[in-house]
């Protein structure tokens, strides 16, 4: 037999599937005893429908090497991770206190300042945040909402613990790739379907539309929802089209909109020009009006902000929402959530070492070969540090970047993320996985019922993104009480 759980090791991570005094944990039990009864030709035949489904359905990705973009298939485990619904049911909880939260510290940032004033955040994080907009100073969006789509990263460490790693704010990716997995676990074992209770996750495109359309400015009137991206050579271009035809909604790009002389947007179309009231948009802000921003866009839309600015056009995410998904402000985000919330994070940080302050620099620069280095603004695992996997040349390099620029930074330990058994090569082996729920804030909040399962498919690797070598695997909610 292929799996033999017996001699399944996890090199001493807490594995989402087995316990390895116990074995399989009982939210996992019916999948791995499934998993048990097939043979190797049977697991190696599902493997092969995937990996077709998956091609003849254009699931792609896009890397960035050596100045070219390649399209690949989109990389994925057909062993799903498995959570308990009594677990998520915390963790849905703890995400909903965290945007909350976070979607108040943006709105007071470009109002009041009450939490610098205050002593709660230091004001010279803010006056060095790549991501504050002076434009967006005044605005009220609609529900006070700055982050409508929010896609946390959760890790869980040795003993079990879970941490939200990082926040991302601005243009968060992968939920498509979340709803496909699904879609491609259905083919492949649509059997386990039929007797557990899976919660379901195919509801997201219709809750996305109704947020979006709460956003509109003419509220009376069935509005138009567009989504805007960046065009075919972006690496998320499959997402955009992908939720576009979800939603049932143009996809547009900055050449398709402009915007008139009574401050409205317009869509070109053969009938000729019409009204566009929300803008789900997948460009950056610095891209998006180069009235506003970079005069040098060719990406954007001129005068957009103006637009935005007069209550013309929903934007989602608002401009400026960025402030808030800065590695930096992430250290603060549990004081932040006592300051507006008055209560405890429900899910706790990484601890973290800011670079700004001399003795976590000290602390950071005579520890690099244990810890994991961030600069404050990127994303998709670029930029990074991971200390113990790293070259002598490497660790002096980036002693230099936060000696130079100690305002970009921040470290953290090197969790030991939890595992999750994964087929490789027709074996069945421990590999590294994260976790990114997206959460949809407008009149209500939505959580998605688990979320976008990165796996790192290189033995022993910490790296989960797609961009870096990653995969993912589909996620399951499983409500095990009663049976």
């Amino acid at each position: 037999m292929v799996i033999e759980w017996q001699h399944y090791a996890a090199s001493g991570s807490y594995d989402e599937l087995i316990d390895h005094r116990t074995g399989p944990r009982p939210a996992a039990q019916a999948l791995c005893e499934y998993l048990t009864s097939l043979s190797d030709e049977e697991l190696s035949e599902r493997k092969t429908a995937a990996e077709l489904a998956i091609l003849v359905m254009g699931i792609t990705f896009t890397v960035y090497a050596e100045g070219a973009s390649i399209d690949r298939a989109w990389p994925f485990d057909i062993v799903p991770r498995i959570i308990p619904k009594r677990e998520w049911d915390r963790t849905d909880a703890g995400l909903r206190q965290r945007v909350q939260a976070l979607n108040l510290f943006i709105d007071d940032l470009y109002h009041d300042q009450r939490i610098i004033k205050d002593g709660v955040f230091p004001a010279e994080v803010l006056a060095q945040s790549a991501n504050f907009r002076p434009q967006c100073v005044g605005v009220n969006p609609r529900h006070g909402v700055w982050a409508h789509i929010c896609g946390s990263d959760l890790v869980r460490d040795r003993d079990g613990t879970l941490y939200v790693l990082e926040d991302n704010l601005r243009v968060p990716s992968g939920v498509s790739y979340m709803l496909e997995n699904r879609v491609v676990t259905k083919r492949v074992f649509p059997e386990l379907f039929e007797y557990q209770r899976i919660q379901p996750v195919d509801d997201y495109s219709l809750r996305l539309y109704d947020m979006l359309a709460s956003l509109s400015p003419r509220p009376g009137d069935q509005p138009t929802v567009v989504v805007l991206t960046p065009g075919i050579y972006n690496s998320a271009y499959f997402e955009h089209a992908y939720l576009a035809q979800q939603m049932g909604v143009e996809l547009v790009e900055g050449g398709d909109l402009e915007v008139g002389v009574d401050d409205g947007v317009y869509m070109r179309t053969i009938s000729g020009l019409a009204r566009v009231d929300v803008i789900y948009r997948r460009i950056d802000d610095l891209f998006m009006d180069p009235e506003a921003f970079r005069p040098d866009s060719a990406l954007g839309v001129p005068g957009l902000m103006r637009a935005w600015r007069k209550g013309k056009v929903a934007l989602a995410n608002a401009p400026g929402a960025g402030v808030a998904d800065d590695k930096v402000v992430y250290a603060f985000v549990p004081q932040i959530i006592k300051y507006y919330l008055d209560q405890d994070p429900l899910i706790p940080n990484v601890p973290s070492y800011l670079c700004m302050r001399e003795q976590d620099r000290h602390h950071t620069l005579a520890n690099l070969d244990k810890l994991v280095v961030k600069p404050a603004n990127e994303s998709g695992g670029y930029g990074m540090l991971v200390g113990p996997h790293a070259t002598p040349a490497e660790r002096k390099r980036f002693a230099g970047l936060i000696q130079q620029n100690p305002r970009n930074y921040i470290a953290q330990p090197t969790l030991a993320l939890s595992t999750s058994p994964t087929l490789c090569d027709r074996r069945m082996e421990p590999r590294h996985v994260d976790l990114r729920p997206f959460v949809l804030s407008g009149p209500t909040t939505y959580v998605t019922t688990g979320g976008l399962t990165r796996v790192a498919l290189r033995e022993g690797s910490l790296v989960v993104n797609s961009s870096q070598g990653g995969g993912s695997k589909d996620t399951w909610i499983v409500d095990t009480e009663g049976l």
